[in-house]
């Protein structure tokens, strides 16, 4: 994305030229008078500027989540439609807005589609020419220093009789050495380091661009369905098999992965004491699985968040519950219906309900077909008589229960409209009625049997209580790539966000008295204290290497040898007009200016900076800096005969340790004039 953010130093840096320059990869933003040129390419050239911009990026991406949130409150087709529909049933003035908005089916409406695309566009738009930019970069090398290093933001400056040939070889040693990319170019040394900061921005961006490929994909090769299996049945993936079953808009049935597994047995365990009573401690589907039509078989423990995996497509265990065995008899004691019927629970405690449908076979007593109808309400754990409502107090099988209400009629089977396989439709069945006319019910304990009235047969619950799993099969082909991308996108983002790109500089040059004046300065992306902080240790590892001249010092201290103690070695000078005096230009600089201690225990970087030489007219400061500096040193004559520790050294920047400061001789590091403290 492009980054439209305003640099408070930009008049500044502009005076850098090239050294200043190119930072970063972001586009430089036409001002926010500009008005686009008239026509079509100009019109198009400036809705492109905006889209690949960061904050049309950044509004894109808020409205792609404003977005989401009424597909995860509202049901969605090709989800849920029974939901969808009691929704549609329930809310009649709201339903047909959410049908025109497309609040049915947000992840495929045009809108969010469009929002989608537009995102997609401005990643793309704007990362293209800023690789190109950067890998032009990395291709090329630093820039040149500027004419006035006391302009950057971080800079220091001693005077050592060191060669400027040996000061440039000790810092490109040095530089390389702390791995920044280096060279000697205008009599300098050019020096940057922290490229991936913007190779961090980039693979951040890029990595957007492939999770949205990758979630792109999985909504439209994907496909998803659920199973529930009882204990020795099986499942192969087709089509037929499946509960219900949903799939993107470019899946082919065809790519369903053959394979088959049977489920031989589920393991739950559960807390029996304290306040995760009920909860599970075990939840596990023990089966048998083959890859292909005719693989071996082999075994395989499913749990929570741990699927099987075959070839991509994933199984997943998602819930348990039980299936009571009963059997159904007409009046004359035939057995017309026996089966294991599962039941959906309601609650954490295994509480279900379900249906039993007798679809054929049975006959009245007067030999007429009909169907039958049983609503059942099953617990695993019965409270016990006179102990409150029928719910399970116990997910174990401890003291089940199961409770009936009877009906006869049609079932409406026959109708063409799809059932919902447990619930009861009754608009065409008519109740078990009991002797005071209401509807014939009871309660089951194993092995108990509930005979109809008037000798219409009778259901037993049997002492075989299966239970069942139901299986997700999943098969999402982006989720991996989606994965990855999400990993670099974190990583991209911590690198554009701590690492800093900074540049240093070097530059070596002969005073017109002999002594080698050294300059160093720094300069970031973003205004920071890291920059002279790295510049201090720089400074102070290339200082031991080409040390400050103690007869340079000297001089510029206006001191002399150390007299024999006597009387007069305490004696203060007195004040005279030459304190007033000011250099003349070209002139030796007095000691006045030269003396003066910096307020942070430091020397006067004014007085090393403008020593002269070659380069004194491009690096000289301004001459309101140089009246305060004179001024500053010509009031505080304690200040004239004192010169700091280290042999002539300026002293360490300020916030160092005190009892460091006379032994360290570090020079120090300042924000020049105008720079931001």
């Amino acid at each position: 994305m492009s980054d439209t953010k305003t640099n408070p130093r930009g008049d500044e840096r502009s005076d850098l030229g090239e050294a200043g320059a190119q930072l970063s990869t972001a586009p430089q933003e036409e001002s926010a008078g500009a008005v686009p040129a008239l026509g079509v390419l100009g019109w198009f050239r400036w809705f492109w500027r905006q889209l690949t911009s960061m904050r049309v990026a950044l509004l894109l991406l808020l409205l792609l989540s404003l977005g989401a949130i009424p597909g995860s409150l509202i049901p969605q087709q090709g989800t849920d439609e029974l939901k969808v529909q009691d929704f549609k049933d329930t809310h009649t003035t709201l339903a047909p807005l959410y049908e025109k908005l497309g609040l049915f089916h947000v992840y495929s409406s045009v809108w969010f589609s469009a929002i989608y695309i537009l995102l997609f566009i401005s990643l793309i738009g704007c990362i293209v020419p800023r690789t190109w930019q950067f890998v032009g970069q990395l291709r090329g090398r630093p820039p040149a220093a500027p004419k006035r290093l006391t302009r950057l933001p971080a800079y220091t400056t001693w005077r050592t009789d060191a060669s400027p040939e040996q000061v440039d070889e000790a810092a490109l040693a040095l530089l390389k050495r702390r791995r920044f990319r280096s060279h000697q170019v205008g009599g300098a040394v050019s020096a940057e380091k922290g490229y991936l900061r913007e190779a961090g921005n980039l693979v951040f961006h890029v990595a957007l661009i492939v999770m949205l490929i990758a979630f792109a994909a999985g909504q439209l090769f994907k496909s998803e369905g659920g199973k529930l299996i009882m204990e020795g049945d099986g499942f192969s993936n087709t089509l037929t098999q499946y509960d219900d079953f949903k799939s993107g808009n470019l899946f082919d049935l065809a790519d369903l992965e053959p394979f088959s597994f049977k489920l031989d047995r589920f393991e739950g365990s559960y807390e029996v004491t304290g306040p995760q009573r009920g909860t599970a401690r075990t939840f596990k589907a023990h089966v048998t699985y083959s890859e292909g039509a005719d693989g071996p078989e082999k075994k395989k423990v499913v749990e929570v968040n741990k699927p099987l995996e075959i070839n991509g497509t994933k199984v997943y265990l998602v819930g348990h519950g039980y299936a009571p065995k009963v059997t159904v008899r007409d009046g004359r004691g035939k057995v017309v219906y026996s089966a294991s019927v599962p039941l959906l629970p309601i609650d954490s405690m295994g509480t279900a309900t379900g249906a039993i449908k007798v679809l054929d076979g049975y006959r009245d007593k007067n030999g007429k077909p009909e169907q039958l109808g049983f609503n059942a309400f099953f617990v695993p754990t019965f409270a016990g008589d006179g102990m409150g409502q029928m719910f399970s107090q116990f997910p174990a099988p401890i003291n089940p229960r199961i409770a009936l209400s009877a009906y006869h009629g049609s079932l409406g089977v026959d109708s063409g409209v799809p059932q919902n396989v447990y619930q009861l439709d009754t608009r065409k069945m008519q109740k078990f009625k009991d002797a005071n006319g209401e509807l014939f019910k009871k309660r089951l304990k194993i092995g108990e049997t509930m005979k109809l009235p008037n000798g219409a047969g009778s259901i037993t619950f049997e002492k075989e209580l299966k239970q069942w799993a139901s299986f997700q099969i999943s098969q999402e082909p982006g989720s991996g790539w989606a994965l990855g991308g999400a990993v670099a996108a974190i990583a991209g983002l911590a690198g554009s966000l701590f690492i800093q790109r900074r540049r240093v500089w070097v530059r070596a040059q002969r005073g017109a008295d002999g002594v080698t004046v050294v300059e160093m300065a720094g300069l970031g992306r973003s205004e920071s204290a890291k920059v002279a902080e790295e510049l201090a240790a720089l400074a102070a590892e290339l200082h031991d290497r080409a040390p400050s001249s103690p007869e340079a010092e000297r001089t510029e201290l206006g001191t002399e040898p150390e007299p024999e103690p006597g009387p007069e070695a305490d004696a203060k000078p007195e004040p005279g007009p030459e304190a007033d005096a000011k250099p003349e230009p070209g002139s030796q600089p007095g000691p006045a200016p030269e003396s003066a201690a910096a307020p942070d225990g430091g020397t006067d970087r004014t007085a090393a900076t403008d020593a002269p030489g070659p380069a004194a007219e491009d690096d000289t400061v301004d001459s309101a800096a140089m009246d305060a500096t004179d001024a500053k040193g010509a009031g505080d004559p304690a200040a004239k005969g004192s010169a700091p520790s280290g042999k002539g050294a300026p002293a360490p920047p300020s916030g160092t340790d005190p009892a460091s400061e006379t032994t360290d001789p570090t020079p120090d590091v300042v924000p020049a004039e105008g720079a931001e403290k």
